[in-house]
């Protein structure tokens, strides 16, 4: 089994990637291969980087920090719902990656985006670069959803076959290198 985070990365009043994790989530309520648990940082609510010593020494002094960390150490995988704001991915994404750095090491990653045109496909290829530096494996088969508001009906996110198809894709995917940063996690 795989322990499967899917995090929620905007913070917004009005924010509309909720309905894309809920989809996110419900795909998976099936499929036996994981365990599901929904972070939503705007539930967990982390404070602008406040720990007064660098992630990688894990001397936490914060409870927040600690609970996040507790919860991310529990993953071992993760998918981002990332949306793409001025050709980037969100503030509170960034801080909430910078707050851990052993945590995430060897795990894999899906990245579901979202966006205009470009379907987040500019925030996506940002954020790889932090999750390797990070030692995370984020898996080819990324999903962008371009004009996604055209998507949700009544605040619900209604898929395309594509996007079914292109999710089923990225699970599938990431079941494989699961399977081989697991064995490089118990060498760790």
């Amino acid at each position: 089994m795989i322990n499967l985070k899917i995090i929620t990365a905007s913070t917004r009043p009005e924010r509309k990637g909720i309905y894309i994790s809920k989809w996110v989530i419900e795909s998976l309520q099936s499929n036996p291969i994981f365990q599901v648990e929904h972070l939503d940082l705007k539930e967990v609510n982390l404070p602008f980087l406040d720990e007064p010593h660098h992630p990688r020494f894990q001397n936490y002094t914060r409870q927040h920090t600690k609970d996040w960390s507790s919860k991310i150490s529990e993953g071992d995988a993760y998918v981002f719902v990332i949306p793409e704001y001025n050709y980037g991915y969100t503030a509170p994404l960034k801080n909430a990656i910078d707050f851990l750095f052993k945590e995430w090491a060897y795990k894999t990653v899906g990245i579901v985006s979202y966006g205009g045109l470009a379907g987040g496909t500019r925030a996506t290829q940002m954020f790889k670069q932090v999750l390797t530096t990070l030692k995370m494996v984020p898996v080819t088969e990324s999903l962008p959803i371009p004009f996604f508001l055209s998507h949700i009906k009544d605040d619900v996110f209604v898929p395309t076959e594509v996007l079914n198809n292109g999710l089923r894709d990225m699970f599938q995917e990431m079941i494989k290198v699961d399977k081989g940063l697991r064995v490089i996690r118990e060498q760790a």
